[in-house]
């Protein structure tokens, strides 16, 4: 009996020892982000990677992997310094009671460098998402590679990217900067489906303004080098600028909200708002029977079509500030989620070019990867003729165009507004690339070009010999215009399936995706086709 109680005393003093000993941890844990390394963060308007993790997830859903890492380095003085984490904070919560997984380089610990523990944590978190079929947020806020650590860091980097790929298409997976990311760091986030960037603390770049200076003479700033607004605007790098990091996170959410767990799953349905049935007929549905002006020339705000068909006129746009001659972005059509694609008559007349076609080439495939129906308005007049277009390589890279269109399977419903010319016509969600639904407006004008080009070319003669050329002008570009540019030659032929008032446009979007829920399409078996990058 006494060795019992004397084996019972000593199991019991070695489990006291034991939890004490992770008590301790923890407060090493907790302690080693220096107050003074968390107000050098926050006086730079940032939050720290813990900070970040709460606002991005719902309220105490967070769970830790891999506190405890620690690298493994023991060269240049690194053995004298290992923090607990190893600059990188890992682990799953929930999002709207949803699961992701997430990792969050910490400034405040090596600077968020990355080395060979900090690579293999992300591993870790990344391949348990794969498994799991769960979406994956990386927040990246980070000095580069661990010099001390030398090819080892190179190699993560590069072991990072590879799940990446292995990943797209499976799992949704959005990358936030909130701070540096250079050199090979910038392709990991390059390869995930969407990348959000916060005003004036956001930086991006391949080659930093210090490394350009030495080796080209040319002097440039950070912002203007690789800066959130020059990533949205110019570049198309990133696809949301964010005013703060409450507005980044928020950003997040909310497409999270429009995609599926993962490519086997559906995305979330919500009930219809009150007043949008399908049989109701709303002042704002009135409205789009007089959007459209008298004037060919004069534009209109495509986004009021949009959000008068869409769920409580919410969009939620993908790349706003870049190529704005094209609208893409996630909406929801009966509490179901879809994808949008529309030309922009407010800026170049809603002509495509290069910007615009990769732009809406890529928001397709993102749709097509997870299932969510593509919903298109045109009013195109074709392609953006341009010397500069034509060398940059239109023709190739607006080919992207028409591939996304004729690769996807999901549901597909296109609205033609008003002008649909040329290769435009085409390209922009037409019948001939595999559309299942394609709707017009009275106002639509389907043809090769328009009226007052087309008479200038059939016509040249005829116009030149009249005794007023003007007037016959007038009279032939009238004549041209009533026969050929009407969605009735279209509709004969079966390339539009009905002409619709505008206020119906709803109720048909509604009925057409009802009818293409259970859409079942068969492809050539094959390894992957071959889109022209």
């Amino acid at each position: 009996m006494q060795s019992a109680e004397r084996t019972a005393d000593g199991a019991t003093g070695e489990t006291a020892r034991r939890l004490a000993e992770l008590s301790r941890r923890r407060a090493e844990l907790a302690a080693q982000s220096s107050s003074e390394r968390v107000a050098r963060q926050h006086a730079k308007g940032k939050l720290t990677a813990r900070e970040r993790i709460e606002a991005l997830l719902d309220p105490g859903s967070f769970v830790e992997l891999d506190e405890f890492a620690r690298h493994r380095c023991h060269s240049f003085g690194m053995q004298e310094h290992r923090p607990y984490g190893d600059g990188v904070v890992t682990g799953y919560g929930t999002v709207d009671g949803r699961r992701v997984y997430l990792f969050a380089q910490d400034f405040t610990v090596l600077g968020g460098a990355l080395g060979e523990v900090f690579g293999e944590k992300i591993m870790k978190v990344m391949d348990l998402a794969i498994s799991t079929g769960c979406p994956i947020i990386g927040i990246n806020d980070s000095g580069g590679a661990r010099i001390q650590e030398g090819v080892v860091s190179l190699a993560y980097y590069a072991e990072v990217v590879k799940r990446h790929v292995a990943a797209s298409g499976v799992i949704p997976q959005i990358s936030l900067i909130i701070g540096p990311c250079a050199g090979g760091a910038v392709y990991a986030p390059a390869t995930t489906d969407l990348v959000v960037m916060v005003e004036d603390i956001s930086h991006m770049f391949v080659t930093g303004p210090e490394v350009l200076r030495s080796v080209t003479g040319v002097t440039v700033g950070q912002e203007e080098l690789g800066g959130a607004e020059q990533h949205n605007a110019v570049s198309g790098a990133a696809h949301y600028l964010a005013q703060d990091e409450k507005d980044a996170f928020e950003y997040v959410r909310l497409v999270l909200g429009h995609l599926p767990s993962n490519n086997m799953s559906k995305a979330p349905v919500y009930p219809v708002p009150r007043g949008q049935a399908r049989t109701e007929t709303t002042e704002a549905d009135r409205a789009l029977d007089t959007l459209i002006p008298d004037q060919r020339n004069r534009p209109y705000d495509m986004a009021q079509v949009v959000h008068t068909v869409v769920d409580d006129g919410e969009l939620v746009e993908v790349q706003p500030l870049f190529a704005r001659n094209i609208i893409c972005g996630f909406a929801r059509v009966e509490g179901r989620s879809v994808g949008v694609v529309a030309n922009q008559p407010l800026h170049m007349a809603g002509a495509l070019d290069i910007d615009a076609s990769e732009k809406a080439a890529r928001f397709i495939r993102l749709c097509d990867a997870f299932d969510l129906p593509v919903l298109t308005f045109v009013d195109v007049p074709g392609f953006l003729p341009s010397q500069e277009q034509e060398r940059l390589g239109i023709i190739r890279r607006g080919a992207k165009l028409i591939y996304a269109y004729c690769e996807a399977t999901v549901p597909m419903v296109t609205v033609v507004t008003r002008k649909a010319y040329g290769g435009g016509y085409g390209v922009m969600g037409s019948k001939h690339l595999g559309i299942d639904v394609n709707l017009a407006w009275p106002t639509a004008e389907i043809a090769v070009m328009g009226g007052e080009s087309a008479v200038g070319v059939i016509h040249r003669r005829e116009i030149a010999t009249a005794a007023d050329p003007e007037a016959e002008r007038v009279k032939l570009r009238t004549a041209y215009e009533d026969a050929l540019c009407t969605p009735y030659v279209a509709a004969e032929r079966g390339y539009v399936d009905a002409v619709i008032m505008p206020h119906e446009t709803r109720g048909r979007v509604i009925s057409a995706l009802d009818a293409l829920q259970d859409k079942r399409l068969d492809r050539l078996p094959r390894k992957h086709g071959n889109i022209p990058l």
